[in-house]
């Protein structure tokens, strides 16, 4: 989330409206300490030692909140449709193995097994959700809660959030594992920094399990959710494929130095792929990827720039919406650079294990020509930077963001917003979903 006080939001918009290029912030990888909050501010002072419950009792005060509540409420309550281009869903995008597999052999379903057998009776009513409940598109990115679905895990026995983190292994490849586990690290590194601990902390997240695992076997679909500050996922297991959509996975600071003894950074393979390959476009290439030139740049149209997104467009609540392609198409771009391109969505796809990333891949493969990439700011990597990879069956981004318990009012690259979805409707593998329903398996 970003900007949450009134007063921030209105400072940040006043930045946004009139700062050009030659002006956005320039900083170093390790820059964030020059933005450490004022741990005396009584803007922090005034919440420190609150529940996650009491903080955002207090966040829902706030006038612009209550609207952005209000607003993002009534996308909850929309049907699903899934983002497209042009608000027309293409069907047939997404397949399924040629047959079911007689036994799938789940790790991530043993896993889950394992984890329910551990539960009382009412933290399993809380947990467990039918596979096609609205819970799934419950889910957010602010540090306070707007829904409240599942079990928190910094409330469990340390048995059971151990358990959680199984699942969480057993579902992702080994650097997925690394990469969401660092995330949830990086949390509760910013709730130190803020001195913000029952706020923000390493199992400040909700986990609910959708479907019966233990239909696995057979195909059928089942999966989990995990969400909170900076990190959400989603994975479904349906028919022999894995599908982990929507995914949302940030951190401020996102680059850390040696002392903070944290993991981190948690993207700076994709960041470099991504400059490596605005780097190498021609200038008739730039001037067709390039949308914007800066994070902030005025010719931005009103509402481009959300006082909560900031830049980026597929994150939560907004499974329906009408995204266009913008940039160069994948068609104008030389085979060095499509590959670059295709890395880039690879690294995005990194949690689901080889297996499952390639035959996600292949999907994206068949619709490359099809696959629009777009950059605002410079393509040097001198300044913040939102470049967004958006394909019939792939929709991924990457954002530099403002401070929010930093105090950076401009956006710096040690604030990272990422976001993946599979457009269509193929978020919450509900496009698979349908096609295993449709098989009558």
């Amino acid at each position: 989330m970003s900007a949450t006080p009134d007063e921030d939001i209105d400072g940040f918009f006043t930045t946004a409206r009139t700062t050009g290029r030659e002006e956005t912030v320039e900083l170093t990888d390790e820059s964030y300490r020059t933005f450490l909050p004022d741990l005396d501010d009584p803007k922090l002072a005034e919440v420190r030692g609150m529940t996650y419950e009491e903080f955002a009792q207090d966040r829902y005060q706030a006038p612009f909140l209550r609207d952005l509540l209000v607003h993002w409420d009534g996308f909850y309550r929309e049907p699903f449709v899934g983002i497209t281009s042009d608000g027309a869903v293409r069907q047939g995008l997404y397949a399924l193995p040629g047959t079911a597999p007689a036994d799938t052999g789940s790790e991530p379903a043993e896993a889950a097994r394992r984890f329910l057998a551990m539960l009382t009776p009412g933290e399993l009513d809380a947990v467990r959700h039918d596979i096609d409940a609205p819970q799934w598109r419950a889910w957010s990115n602010p540090e306070f809660m707007v829904y409240r679905v599942g079990l928190r895990m910094e409330v469990l026995s340390d048995d059971k959030t151990a358990a959680i983190h199984d699942v969480l292994r057993a579902s992702l490849s080994a650097d997925g594992y690394a990469r969401v586990s660092g995330a949830m690290e990086l949390n509760g590194y910013l709730g130190e920094l803020a001195g913000l601990p029952t706020v923000m902390n390493r199992h400040s997240y909700w986990f609910s399990v959708y479907g019966d695992p233990s239909a696995d076997t057979r195909g059928e679909p089942w999966g989990w959710q995990l969400f909170g500050h900076h990190v959400a996922l989603h994975f479904v297991s349906v028919g022999g494929r894995h599908v982990i959509a929507p995914v949302f996975l940030g951190g401020e600071p996102a680059l850390v130095d040696d002392e903070a003894g944290v993991h981190g950074p948690l993207f700076t393979t994709r960041e470099r792929i991504a400059l490596e390959l605005a780097g190498s476009l021609t200038g008739v290439q730039r001037g067709r990827a390039v949308v914007f030139e800066s994070v902030l740049d005025p010719a931005m149209p009103e509402g481009r720039l959300h006082p909560a997104d900031e830049r980026h467009v597929a994150g939560a609540f907004r499974d329906n919406r009408v995204i266009p392609y913008e940039g160069i198409p994948a068609s104008e771009l030389d085979t060095a650079q499509r590959d670059l391109l295709r890395r880039i969505a690879a690294d995005c796809l990194d949690l689901l294990v080889e297996e499952q990333r390639e035959f996600t891949l292949a999907e994206y493969d068949a619709h490359v020509d099809e696959t629009w990439f777009s950059w605002y700011g410079a393509t040097d990597g001198s300044q913040p930077f939102y470049f967004r990879v958006h394909s019939p069956v792939l929709i991924a981004e990457f954002d530099h963001h403002a401070g929010v318990w930093l105090t950076n009012r401009l956006p710096a690259r040690f604030h990272v917003h990422t976001t993946l979805r599979h457009p269509n409707g193929n978020d919450y593998a509900k496009a698979l979903i349908a096609r295993w329903r449709e098989r009558g398996e």
